[in-house]
């Protein structure tokens, strides 16, 4: 059995950079942000910023907060049976995390990826997601994510990586990590 990493963090502290360095030494990377966005695609609604969360909020009430790990599970597996290493991007709730915590024990940790809230809306307003939008939407997304026990998977994470120094710092720090394990 290989390693399973999940990344955490806010939005726009840097996950998908996270992950871009991980894809870049040959980790495979499943992303949880883009089951969702696959979800709002197959509903044909239109992608504005508070549909993202709605979509995810109903499919968790309709299926389980857990509906996004369950659902992957599989893949990951299937993906460890070829890689010693895999990366699932955008771990957001405990619930999520005690699925994978339980399916792979001790072959599971979780990192998470911090900025300031100024930053990450700096960042938000560059990158232009369909999913991002104004300052009020952040604060908006920080909550209810922070309601699926985000905060609580950031601060028992067992790896911190600060991203406000930008990509070549955070690309040090990680590759680093990456070496140790």
């Amino acid at each position: 059995m290989g390693l399973v990493i999940a990344v955490s963090g806010l939005p726009a502290a840097g996950k998908g950079e996270f992950a871009a360095i991980l894809a870049s030494h040959g980790i495979p990377v499943r992303s949880m942000g883009d089951m969702v966005r696959a979800e709002v695609k197959a509903l044909g609604v239109e992608e504005l910023p508070h549909v993202f969360g709605e979509v995810a909020a109903k499919m968790r009430a309709d299926h389980g907060e857990d509906v996004l790990a369950q659902r992957l599970t599989s893949a990951v597996d299937e993906l460890l049976l070829e890689n010693p290493i895999v990366l699932i991007e955008g771990l957001r709730g405990t619930a999520e995390r005690e699925v994978f915590a339980n399916h792979w024990s001790n072959d599971f940790i979780v990192v998470a990826v911090s900025a300031s809230k100024d930053l990450r809306f700096q960042r938000v307003v560059s990158r232009a997601r369909s999913e991002d939008g104004s300052l009020s939407d952040l604060e908006r997304r920080d909550a209810r994510e922070t309601g699926w026990g985000l905060d609580v998977i950031i601060s028992e994470a067992d790896q911190i990586f600060s991203n406000e120094a930008g990509l070549d710092e955070l690309e040090t720090s990680v590759t680093a990590w990456l070496k140790s394990l």
